[in-house]
C-alpha cells in the first residue's frame, strides 16, 4: 500500500484530495471518502482518512477528499462544486494509472452522505447547475446515517439549521438551489446503493435513509437500507458492524464486477 498523496484539485487551502493506492500493480476500484459534519468547517478530511487507509488495505484505490465548507467559503454552490472537482480531477492524479475510473464509489457520513448520493446523481442535473456534466460517473454509493431529504432535514431542524446554512435559505425561499442539491429530488440515479444506519440515531434519523430508498425505489433504482445498532457515529468504527457491512457490500460488488469481466472474456 501506498500513499497518501495530497493533489490540489482548486487554489484554496481546503482544495485537495488523498489518494492511497493498494499493493499491486493493476488498476483497482476506487472509492472515494467524503467526510461529514454537517458541511460545516470545524469538521474536516480527519473523519475520512481512517476509512481510506482501511479500503486501501483491503485492494481498493481510495481518496480521501477535503472541500470547503460553511465558514470557510463553502456552502451554495461552492461545497458542491469541490465535491464534482475532486472527482472530476481523479484522471489527471498521481497514480491515475492506478486507478479503474469505470468503477468508483463514493462513500459518505452523514453530510457527506448528502455529498456522496448528489454526486451519484450528477448527470441528471440541468446544464449550467453546479457539478454539471460529470466527467468522471459514480457507479455505486454508500450513504452512511446521510441526510439525504435536505426539505425533511429543514424541517426536523437537523443540526440546528444546518441544511439553511448550507444552501443560504428554505426551500421555500430558495426552491431551485433544493431541486439542484437534494438527493432525493435527483432520482433515479441508475447507481448501486447502500444506506446503512443506526438505529439509535438521533443526529440524522434513521427515517431519512429510508425516505430515500422508498423515493428511489418509486423512481426505478434499488436502494438496500442496513440498518445497525447504535448511534450516528457507529457507522465510522472500523470495528463496528455497520463496517463490515459497508466493506461487505463493497467487496461483493467487486467479485461481481471481476467475474463479467471473466465471463466477457
Amino acid at each position: 500500500m501506498t500513499g497518501p498523496v495530497a493533489t490540489a484539485y482548486g487554489p484554496g487551502p481546503d482544495q485537495f484530495l488523498e489518494v492511497t493506492l493498494p499493493d499491486g500493480d493493476g488498476p483497482a476500484p476506487v472509492v472515494v471518502v467524503l467526510h461529514g459534519g454537517f458541511w460545516r468547517a470545524r469538521y474536516g478530511i480527519e473523519l475520512a482518512r481512517p476509512l481510506a487507509a482501511d479500503l486501501a488495505a483491503r485492494g481498493w484505490a481510495a481518496v480521501a477528499v477535503e472541500y470547503r465548507r460553511v465558514g470557510a467559503g463553502g456552502g451554495w454552490p461552492t461545497t458542491l462544486e469541490d465535491v464534482a472537482a475532486a472527482l472530476d480531477a481523479l484522471p489527471d492524479v498521481p497514480g491515475a494509472a492506478r486507478m479503474d475510473l469505470a468503477d468508483v464509489t463514493v462513500v459518505g457520513h452523514s453530510a457527506g452522505g448528502h455529498l456522496a448520493a448528489w454526486a451519484a446523481a450528477r448527470h441528471r442535473l440541468p446544464a449550467g447547475a453546479p457539478g454539471a456534466a460529470p466527467r468522471v460517473s459514480v457507479t455505486a454509493a454508500v450513504l452512511q446515517a446521510g441526510v439525504l431529504d435536505l426539505a425533511a432535514a429543514v424541517a426536523a431542524d437537523l443540526g440546528a439549521g444546518a441544511t439553511v446554512e448550507f444552501l443560504g435559505g428554505t426551500p421555500e425561499q430558495l426552491p431551485e438551489r433544493y431541486a439542484a442539491a437534494d438527493p432525493v429530488r435527483l432520482l433515479p440515479t441508475g447507481a448501486a446503493v447502500l444506506c446503512v444506519h443506526g438505529a439509535d440515531d438521533t443526529t440524522v434519523p434513521l427515517v431519512q435513509s429510508e425516505r430515500y430508498a422508498a423515493a428511489a425505489g418509486a423512481a426505478g433504482d434499488r436502494v438496500e437500507v442496513s440498518v445497525v445498532p447504535g448511534d450516528h457515529m457507529v457507522v465510522l468504527d472500523l470495528t463496528h458492524e455497520a463496517w463490515r457491512r459497508t466493506v461487505d457490500w463493497l467487496g461483493a460488488r467487486r467479485t461481481a464486477g471481476r467475474d463479467r469481466t471473466t465471463l466477457g472474456s
